[in-house]
């Protein structure tokens, strides 16, 4: 067999691929004809002075001191890890709630990823890290060790290694899990739970952990003790290792597929009693309690509770057979959960209302049932994003707050204060910090419409632009969605669209179409495999829709999107060419009868369907864009952006489609970011080219000039 024609897994490639060869990430040919895009269009844009300007703004906003600093409480310490034009890679730091309270809080470095760089000769990207709340010979939590997740470039695959928060320094000879697609969870100073690569079968299909290990401090990696085995065909094994005083307990996790799953508690004589739930379930233990959130209708019993609903019971009866469980939250036409936060002694439900947030706390009583008290001061436009400060010892809560226009505000409310008086509760929102305001947004009005999709299915979208906005299709319009994996789309402050576009005179309009979970899982679920048209016909009923209102016309009319978005703005381009102006493409999934053996692709099966089954490859092959792209056809100029270490979504997608297209003489450009993982940029000087060389394509070709 040509080796050229064999993929990641040993699948033979079809012979018919004349661009297969792309697939190879890092070959030197392949990284020629990288380095030969790269030098085209993408980089005449570059060259401009509107883009240098743009550029420049767009660095000096992600690079401002004026930023939030996101913390997360660790102890007495509140952490935060920090990008700005000193700090490339990046800092972690920490500083007192006290301090974090003033203007400028006095912070202390804990590790400086460009000095560990410039001595490791690396480029490492921070991915987090995992705290052990107590060691052994201490009396009180210390919160000494951690283990740090470091990824090369930005890729998924990762390494963890042993850090001492007190001395500020990597433990010598400490555990050190190697690179890989993985994690660890602290079970006691001396012992973690390991899901990583440990050699052949270690790894499912998709190319994560299949199996969860104890791993002993001074033990080889292969010595670990195998806990917990998945099949090849799972997504991934997880382990976790609870570590709330009085309620410790160790929870093993089975991923069967994107949406299904098996929830294992590990008891002490080591076996394992799994939760009985329906697959398609997402359970949560905390403390005492279980949460059940359900996609699909369950009846355990006499009672049917409805998909979307939040379940809740105490764990322990649960285990001892009952299935009298309350009803959280209900889901109606307009209404869904979009998460729930637990602190100390509350339950905080987010839940989504036509697309705006709406807050109420939950508090359990001694009898196991929940009381209901709604969560004042929330706006009434716009994304509330409430997370616990600590939910192991305290009722306070951060509230994030934003909008289209308004720049995001942080605050904190301790839910120990709020008083419960009918309908008119009150609880203090103490601000802490509030984004700078970025760009102008004098005379710009945003506001929410509807529309009608093919198959009569109401579907909303949201509309920024000037208050004397003409009606003659004159404005230049940047349209956006995702419409996949139940994420919702919700407004947010974005200086780079407001500097870039908004202020500039461009309008833009976000799209809550189906797939997404804007309306809970049945909004997801309506464009499922065979029906996943139904979410490209949704958007491009939004699309008309913006032309028949007068906001633009197809020569003005852009569209833009990432990863599950980049292939649904693959399907704008290839199966609506004539709604658009130009078309942004990026870290794309586009050949979709090959994207289930390239990385991460077997995991998305649930989502998009198998292509190696023949039924599913007939109605997968009716939105894969790498397929349905002809030669002889008229199409916008597209912009397609990816990242050579995207070791999530494979780089060969765009490379590919690019490919075929300029082989046909289509307007393309192309630019492949080295570093930057399925995030397509590393360090904010990589964002700031990114996000600056799509907005001056859109510019260009929709004539905001």
């Amino acid at each position: 067999m040509d080796p050229d024609t064999v993929d990641q897994d040993g699948t033979e490639v079809s012979r018919t691929d004349e661009h297969a060869w792309l697939e190879e990430v890092e070959g030197e040919a392949q990284l020629d004809w990288v380095r030969e895009r790269n030098a085209g269009e993408a980089a005449r844009i570059a060259g401009t002075l509107e883009f240098a300007a743009t550029r420049d703004r767009i660095r000096a906003m992600l690079d401002s001191d004026a930023k939030i600093p996101d913390v997360t409480r660790i102890g007495e310490h509140y952490y935060n890890f920090w990008k700005d034009a000193e700090h490339e890679r990046g800092i972690w730091r920490r500083t007192s709630l006290e301090s974090y309270r003033t203007e400028q809080p006095d912070w202390e470095t804990v590790l400086d990823l460009d000095a560990l760089n410039e001595v490791e000769q690396e480029n490492w990207v921070w991915h987090g890290a995992t705290v052990l709340r107590r060691t052994r010979d201490s009396e009180t939590e210390d919160h000494r060790l951690a283990m740090v997740d470091l990824s090369r470039g930005g890729a998924d695959a990762d390494v963890s290694r042993e850090f001492d928060l007190h001395a500020k320094e990597f433990v010598e000879g400490g555990f050190h899990r190697p690179e890989s697609k993985g994690s660890v969870s602290w079970i006691d100073q001396d012992t973690l739970f390991l899901m990583t690569d440990t050699g052949p079968g270690s790894m499912t299909d998709s190319g994560y952990p299949r199996t969860a290990r104890r791993w002993r401090r001074g033990n080889p990696l292969e010595a670990a003790e195998l806990v917990f085995e998945g099949a090849a065909e799972d997504i991934a094994v997880g382990a976790h290792h609870d570590q709330t005083p009085g309620h410790e307990r160790d929870v093993i996790y089975r991923a069967l597929t994107f949406y299904t799953n098996e929830v294992h508690l590990l008891d002490p004589g080591g076996d394992l009693v799994r939760l009985d739930l329906p697959d398609s379930a997402q359970a949560g233990i905390v403390r005492e309690w279980l949460t059940v959130e359900l996609r699909d209708d369950w009846t355990p019993g006499e009672v049917r509770y409805a998909a979307g609903s939040l379940l809740g019971i105490r764990l322990a009866d649960f285990l001892a057979g009952s299935r009298e469980l309350q009803v959280l939250f209900a889901p109606s036409p307009t209404r869904s959960l979009a998460g729930h936060t637990w602190t100390r002694h509350h339950v905080v439900l987010n839940v989504l209302d036509d697309v705006t947030n709406r807050l109420e706390v939950l508090t359990p009583g001694a009898d196991g049932t929940f009381a209901s008290t709604p969560f004042p001061g929330v706006p009434e436009v716009g994304t509330t994003v409430v997370a616990a400060v600590d939910r192991v010892q305290s009722d306070a809560v951060w509230v994030y707050t934003t909008d289209f226009l308004t720049p995001t505000t942080l605050a904190i409310a301790d839910l120990a204060d709020l008083s419960d008086s009918g309908a008119d509760p009150e609880l203090v929102l103490e601000p802490l910090k509030s984004m700078p305001v970025f760009f102008d947004a004098e005379g710009l009005v945003a506001e929410q419409r509807f529309v009608t999709s093919a198959d009569g299915t109401r579907v909303p979208y949201f509309l920024v632009h000037r208050a004397d906005l003409p009606v003659d299709g004159s404005t230049p319009t940047l349209l956006y969605a995702y419409g996949g994996f139940e994420v919702s789309l919700t407004p947010t402050y974005s200086g780079g669209l407001g500097a870039a576009w908004l202020e500039r005179g461009g309008a833009y309009a976000l799209a809550n179409i189906r797939g997404g979970g804007e309306y809970g899982p049945t909004w997801h679920q309506a464009a499922l495999k065979a029906n996943r048209h139904r979410a490209y016909e949704d958007l491009a009923a939004v699309a008309r829709h913006l032309v028949d209102s007068g906001v633009t016309v197809p020569e003005r009319l852009g569209v833009q999107g990432g990863s599950n978005g980049g292939l649904l703005t693959g399907n704008m381009l290839t199966q609506y060419p004539e709604l658009f102006g130009a078309v942004v493409i990026q870290v794309p999934l586009l050949d979709m009868q090959r994207y289930s053996h390239l990385l991460a692709g077997a995991s998305w099966m649930a989502e998009y369907g198998d292509p190696d089954e023949p039924d599913e490859w007939e109605f997968i092959a009716t939105f894969s864009p790498y397929h349905l792209f002809d030669a002889e056809r008229d199409y916008p100029p597209v912009l397609f952006t990816t990242s050579t270490r995207d070791d999530r979504v494979h780089p060969a997608h765009a490379r590919k489609m690019a490919a075929r297209m300029l082989a046909a003489g289509k307007d393309v450009t192309y630019y492949e970011n080295i570093e930057g993982g399925h995030g397509g940029a590393a360090t904010n000087e990589q964002l700031a080219h990114m996000q600056a060389l799509a907005y001056r394509f859109l510019a260009e070709r929709l004539g905001l000039d």
